[in-house]
């Protein structure tokens, strides 16, 4: 049954929330390896789900204040919007939030989704770092990935948001894809750094559950190969560091001042409001997950009632844990003391040259970012 969302199963909170994440669902294709919430978005009801979102941020801030140092628009593809209605949406977030103290404000963008008129509108409304989803180079893996862009494209949206003013570009790609060689995702790797972007972010391709590449793999039509994802990784890592960028985080290089604050606020365990269906929100101990699915999102929210379909309630232990593990995938990794209670663990780590002392932390060496997931798993 349905709460009232001033009930308990609002999150309440004194300290001011300073990381809000928005998903927007909407895809104009929807990718056969991507697991996360998201349809095709129908015309008749994007303007209502844009109203539901600014009604479920004054809803929820009337239980937690919120002081927003970053934003994060995700999905999902927020520019699969019109103009119109992103206009409508993100000045509705300017009207409701204090921003006075924002400091990043991104939007993830596919690039069949870029027109000028759009970035424009972006930069007008204070937007100022745009993650683009250009995934690959190579025109043939991007039929494979199902995207709706070619590499031509793709190059053309990176430049509209140029000359639109955005100094500050992320560009989105992956490794790991049937079929890849090295040579193609090398060339990848080059034609991304020639363009200039501040900030790359590289991610090896999963088989997630209730995708069309799981069920190709189950098939035996694609198969993993830990082996050469972990040659793509170096090199990765060889290229982009020859090129200027920190490696700060395992998926992560930014030129530097380009590092994300609003994923190192994650990172560091700092507390998190998200609204949108299916959207997570961590405050203190507590974990809600809104309902993945953005009708109902919609008819809850604007009927005064919770979006919230789960919460949990965390130890401390879950925390100090979630913490090791995604500080460790960090340039800083986790402070030495934080690994007190596993000292043979660590001791075996640091002689197998995966783990290292730098500075009163504990930081994976090259070799130990290739299993950083090992790693972390020895010290939950």
């Amino acid at each position: 049954m349905e709460t009232e969302f001033r009930s308990g199963s609002a999150i309440h909170n004194c300290s001011p929330i300073t990381h809000l994440y928005v998903h927007i669902p909407f895809c104009a294709r929807i990718c056969p390896y991507c697991a996360f919430y998201k349809e095709r978005a129908d015309p008749s009801q994007t303007q209502r789900f844009c109203e539901a979102l600014l009604s479920e941020l004054e809803q929820r801030s009337a239980n937690s204040p919120i002081a927003t140092e970053t934003i994060f628009l995700g999905g999902g593809t927020p520019t699969a919007l019109t103009t119109t209605q992103l206009g409508y949406l993100l000045g509705g977030f300017r009207d409701r939030l204090d921003l006075s103290a924002l400091q990043e404000w991104t939007v993830e963008a596919n690039p069949g989704s870029v027109s000028p008129r759009k970035a424009e509108l972006l930069r007008s409304v204070g937007v100022n770092r745009i993650s683009l989803g250009v995934q690959s180079w190579d025109d043939d893996l991007l039929r494979l990935l199902g995207r709706e862009h070619n590499a031509a494209q793709a190059e053309a949206s990176f430049q509209i948001l140029r000359e639109a003013g955005f100094t500050n570009l992320s560009v989105d790609l992956m490794f790991g894809l049937p079929g890849q060689t090295l040579a193609q995702w090398e060339a990848t790797l080059e034609k991304t750094i020639a363009l200039g972007p501040e900030h790359i972010s590289t991610y090896c391709l999963t088989y997630e559950e209730d995708t069309e590449f799981f069920a190709r793999q189950v098939r035996g039509e694609f198969r993993e190969d830990p082996d050469s994802d972990a040659r793509f990784l170096e090199s990765a890592m060889r290229m982009l560091e020859s090129a200027g960028f920190e490696h700060y985080e395992i998926s992560n290089y930014a030129r530097e001042g380009y590092a994300s604050s609003h994923n190192r606020g994650y990172w560091a365990g700092e507390d998190y409001l998200g609204i949108g269906p299916s959207a997570f929100s961590t405050i203190g101990l507590e974990r809600q997950q809104n309902v993945a699915d953005y009708r109902a999102y919609s008819d809850r929210v604007l009927a005064g009632s919770s979006p919230v379909s789960s919460t949990e309630i965390l130890t401390a232990e879950m925390k100090r844990g979630e913490r090791i593990a995604l500080s460790l995938r960090t340039v800083r990794g986790i402070p030495s003391v934080e690994l007190d209670p596993w000292p043979e663990e660590r001791r075996e780590f640091e002689e197998l040259g995966l783990l290292r002392e730098v500075r009163g932390h504990c930081v994976l060496t090259p070799q130990g970012k290739l299993l950083a997931d090992s790693v972390a798993a020895a010290f939950l």
